[in-house]
Order: structure tokens, then C-alpha cells, then sequence
């Protein structure tokens, strides 16, 4: 079993639970649980067979039982008693957002309905309606939410959402008065796919945003049209939710929707127990019973008596614990880059010359570019062999006379080979200023085999950088079969860094791997992979993931000035 089957295990089980009415801490147990499992680094049947489940974060003496019987037997008895207590399909019922426990109860007795399919039959056919406390204006509602959870499934890339907020953002910049424009929800947290977008904002006339928003040309449904909030289908049928809120409302509207639904809990329940009541609008006073406004979200969260927490951790995991302890650390932000050392050129696949890579990372700002054009290995990267590589290396040493301001470096990404030796010989990556390591061929071997190939290529002294460990491409390609933890403890040992890859495509490191990469030591950076001087802008990207991994400055290699950078390649 996969951990994303696992988790799906036991998220029935808290649905089922809560179902039930069950003790509320037992059910965020599970909830925990499935956050947790889902955001492994390793596979749970490999630390099964290692005695490892009680490293998990979130999975107690309980679950770890039920965890191992589900590999050991391909099945779970609490798990399958629990659900012959309830009619077939309600756990389907229940990922419907607006149904709870008691509407989906009442459509699997009164109708029978198993399948969200049946579930809009019966809505268009009126039987929905027609049921006690329903009602035609419930009915439509709930097929509202049915037609949004099916375009909630079909996740696009972050890269993609994000293009379409930058053009929804620049049309309505022209709206007087309209402050505080943001994305919220797993946008904003830097969720690697999106299933549709929340914008919030404030304004001094809430109508005439809305208005704006409904009519801009990327809009081809409104869904729903009010005086602060509008629901509407862009091009390429994602949906986009849009909020207005009072000025000094902002900070707890845009805190309820960024989430997630975990960390809400979490706070909402440590905030009870303080006599405090929170919501979109502020925190109620349970005792005064008064309500406190907060225009920032900042001060939403020192009312709490938390330092701030930074949207891209806000997962219901240890955030809240380190912010009552005043120890989250000020983590990585685009403006701490001082260069990209993973870029090709025209040499190889790239679509610009060197010096114009050069001259766009010193419009950036950067001290320095790291040159990465592929070895010949990979024919259809119109790699360099060894006489174009020291044409090229001869080529950057004229540039770096030419060109003041940022130093080049000369590099490869060179070809790991299916027995994990290397596209160019040593003789010839010893007169490279860097080395990126990384695979593009026989992705199918077995993890034994992808596992040694690439420890292999890490123990090579020349290599410095490990590119794009795992091969995915969002959302096609699947990762290949690999042991994370034996790489990166290969990869501390020998002091040769991991790239996190800010290709929207790739993000790869994922967030967990940048986590667990910086545990044990290992240096990380943020390559963009720019194949374009447009394509440096990734790079706000691979600074998404490393937040989402906990990475202060100082964990990211390629924010040190230019003299640590030459320093550590030397080395």
C-alpha cells in the first residue's frame, strides 16, 4: 500500500467517527494521523518493516497497531466493522462540502443515494427537494457544491493557479479603493496543486469590486454574485471565490481562509481553552462576550499570545507548539537569494545565450550564476561533449572579463547513467567551477538499484549538487522508486548539496524531503532549472517549498554572498 492509501484509510475512519458522534479527540487523532502519513518523506510499510512507526509525528501506540495489520494483512477489521454500521456510500456523501452527518444519513436511508452521481440524479429529478428540511433552494445549493468538488478533483499545478491570480490581480488593481488583495487558502500555504482559488481584500465599496470581479474577461460562470462575495469558473474551468471585508475585519478573514482545516482546529480549540471564541469576523471574549476586530493577522495571532506563524507552515502540526514558545524561525524569503546556479543556455536546450542569462540574474540583483548546460548523454537536450564543454568554459572566463557586476560559473548538469557513473569524465568535471548530478534515463529500475546509482554519483568528489532527486513531473509523472533517507544521509556525509528544483513542474525537493533534508544536515539550494531569462522568476517557487519545509536563510546555500559560495566549491 501506497501512504496515500493509508491515509485514505484512515480519514474514512475519522469521517465515520465523527458520524457517529464519537469523542472528538479520538477523531482528530486519526485527522493527525492522516496529515501526518501523507507528508512522510519514507513509505509506512518500509519503517513498519524497521520498527520506525513511532517516529511518526501524529501516530500513537493505537495507530501504529492498526497501521501494521494493514500491511501485514492488506486489511483492517476495526476499519471494516466500522463501516458495515453505516449505509454503503456515506462516506462518499460526507467529502461533499454543505452535507454533514445528518443530511447524509438521511440521503442514504430515505433515498438510497451510494455515489455522488446519484446524488445530482436526485437533485435534478426534485427527490432532494422533496425531503423534510430540504427544499429547492438547500437542493441547488448542494448541487453548487457537488459541481465544485468535482472541479476541486481535477487539482492543477500551483504554477498554473498562480498565473491565473496574477491576471485576475492586474485586472482588478483599476478598482479605487481596493486594498489588501491576497490569495488565501492552499494557495497562499504553497500547496504544490491547487483545487481552486480564495482572493481576499477590503474595500470602500464592497459592490463595485465584486462587480469588477464577476466581469472580468477571464470569467466564463458566476456562480454566485453578492455585496462582499462572489463565486465564479475562469478559463480552463478553475473557480475563483472572492471576499470583501471590512478594513479592520482583514487579519481574521484572511486567517480563517488560508487554514488549514487542522490548523484552525488546533487554534480554535487552544483558544477555547484560554475562554476565547474565534471566527472569520475577530476572537469573542466568551466570558464579556465581546467581539475584537483585527485589521492584520499579526496581531490575530499575538492577541492568542502566539508569535506570527507563516502561512506556508499553518498544517496542524507543530506550529502552534513553537509559536507558543516563541521559536519559529524567520524563514527564507525571495529577497535573501543572491544567486541561481542550476540555468541553461542556448549551449544545450536553453532559449537565450550566456550573456543574456547573465545580464537578467544581475538585473536581479544577483552575485552570481551557476551554468548548467546538460552533458551529450541526453541526446535530446542537445547536450555538450567534452570539446564544446572547454569551448564553453573558455567562453564564461571571457564573459567574466566582459560582464561586471555578477560572476559566472562554469558548470554542467551531467547525466547519471544507469550504473550511477557519470556522462563526462572526472578529468574534464575537475575544470568545472560546479557540478549538478542528475537522472534523466531508466526511471523504472528498482529502488535498490535508483538507491545506489545515485549514492553512487553523490560519493563521486567532483559532483556538488544533486539535481532534481526524485524525477517528478506535476501532475504526470510519478517519482521514481528511491530511498530518500539512505540519500540523504549519503549526501550529509559528503557535504554535497540537495537541489530543491523551483520548476513549477518539478518542486522537487517537496516540501517533507526539504524538511527531513535539513534534520540531518544537508545543505540545500534553490535551482530554477531556467531554460529563459523569464524563468529566474521561478524562483519564488523553490522559496514556497522551502518554507513549506521549516528552511530558514541560513539552511539554502545560494543565499550566502559570492565569497562563501567560492569557498564551499573549493571545499
Amino acid at each position: 500500500m501506497k501512504n496515500s492509501e493509508f491515509a485514505k484509510v484512515f480519514q474514512d475512519i475519522a469521517d465515520l467517527l465523527e458520524l457517529k458522534g464519537e469523542n472528538v479527540f479520538k477523531i482528530r487523532a486519526y485527522q493527525r494521523a492522516v496529515f501526518s502519513i501523507e507528508h512522510l518523506p519514507q513509505e509506512l510499510e518500509q519503517l513498519v518493516k524497521e520498527d520506525r512507526l513511532k517516529e511518526v509525528v501524529g501516530v500513537g501506540e493505537a495507530i501504529a497497531k492498526k497501521i501494521t495489520e494493514l500491511v501485514i494483512t492488506g486489511r483492517l477489521d476495526y476499519y471494516e466493522t466500522l463501516k458495515a454500521e453505516f449505509p454503503e456510500g456515506i462516506s462518499t456523501l460526507l467529502d461533499v462540502p454543505g452535507i454533514g452527518p445528518k443530511t447524509a444519513m438521511l440521503f442514504t436511508r430515505e433515498l438510497d443515494i451510494k455515489s455522488i452521481d446519484e446524488l445530482e440524479a436526485a437533485i435534478v429529478g426534485g427527490r432532494v427537494a422533496s425531503l423534510p428540511r430540504m427544499g429547492d433552494k438547500t437542493a441547488e445549493n448542494i448541487r453548487h457544491h457537488l459541481q465544485a468538488l468535482r472541479r476541486k478533483d481535477q487539482r492543477i499545478p500551483i504554477g498554473e493557479a498562480l498565473s491565473v491570480v496574477d491576471e485576475i490581480l492586474a485586472g482588478l488593481s483599476r478598482v479605487a479603493g481596493l486594498k489588501n488583495l491576497t490569495p488565501a487558502g492552499s494557495l497562499r500555504r504553497f500547496r504544490e496543486t491547487i483545487g481552486d482559488i480564495d482572493l481576499m481584500g477590503t474595500a470602500d465599496n464592497a459592490r463595485e469590486a465584486i462587480q469588477t470581479f464577476v466581469n472580468l474577461p477571464q470569467v466564463r460562470e458566476v456562480l454566485a454574485s453578492g455585496t462582499t462575495k462572489a463565486s465564479v469558473v475562469v478559463s480552463g474551468g478553475l473557480q475563483v471565490d472572492l471576499r470583501i471585508v471590512e478594513h479592520d475585519s482583514f487579519g481574521s478573514l484572511l486567517q480563517y481562509f488560508t487554514g488549514s482545516k487542522q490548523h484552525n482546529i488546533n487554534l480554535r480549540d487552544r483558544a477555547h481553552r484560554l475562554g476565547l471564541k474565534l471566527s472569520e469576523y475577530g476572537i469573542t471574549n466568551l466570558v464579556a462576550e465581546e467581539l475584537e476586530k483585527f485589521a492584520t493577522e499579526e496581531a490575530f495571532y499575538e492577541r492568542q499570545g502566539l508569535q506570527f506563524i507563516p502561512p506556508e507552515i499553518r498544517e496542524g502540526q507543530q506550529e502552534i507548539a513553537r509559536a507558543e514558545q516563541g521559536t519559529i524561525p524567520r524563514l527564507v524569503e525571495l529577497s535573501d537569494i543572491r544567486g541561481d546556479l542550476h540555468v541553461h543556455t542556448g549551449w544545450s536546450d536553453g532559449h537565450d545565450s550566456l550573456e543574456a542569462m547573465a545580464q537578467a540574474a544581475k538585473a536581479r540583483g544577483y552575485q552570481y550564476l551557476g551554468i548548467s548546460d546538460h552533458s551529450a548523454g541526453r541526446g535530446i537536450a542537445h547536450g555538450l561533449d567534452a570539446e564544446r564543454l572547454r569551448q564553453q568554459i573558455a567562453e564564461i572566463k571571457a564573459l567574466n572579463q566582459k560582464v561586471g557586476g555578477i560572476h559566472i560559473f562554469s558548470g554542467m548538469e551531467v547525466d547519471i547513467r544507469a550504473d550511477g557513473s557519470l556522462d563526462m569524465p572526472d578529468e574534464l568535471l575537475e575544470e568545472l567551477d560546479i557540478v549538478t548530478a542528475a537522472v534523466h534515463s531508466a526511471m523504472n529500475q528498482s529502488e535498490a538499484q535508483m538507491t545506489g546509482r545515485i549514492i553512487k554519483a553523490i560519493e563521486n568528489p567532483n559532483v556538488d549538487v544533486l539535481a532534481h532527486l526524485t524525477c517528478r513531473l506535476l501532475p504526470d509523472r510519478e517519482p521514481i522508486a528511491v530511498d530518500m533517507e539512505a540519500i540523504f544521509q549519503v549526501a550529509a556525509g559528503t557535504d554535497t548539496a540537495l537541489e530543491i528544483n523551483a520548476m513549477p513542474s518539478r518542486l522537487d525537493l517537496k516540501d517533507t524531503h526539504a524538511y527531513r533534508a535539513r534534520e540531518l544536515g544537508v545543505r540545500l539550494l534553490i535551482g530554477t532549472d531556467a531554460h529563459s531569462s523569464e524563468h529566474l522568476d521561478f524562483m519564488r517557487f523553490g522559496i514556497g517549498v522551502a518554507r513549506r519545509g521549516w528552511c530558514p536563510a541560513a539552511d539554502i546555500l545560494n543565499t550566502r554572498p559570492l565569497e562563501e559560495i567560492v569557498a564551499y566549491l573549493k571545499h
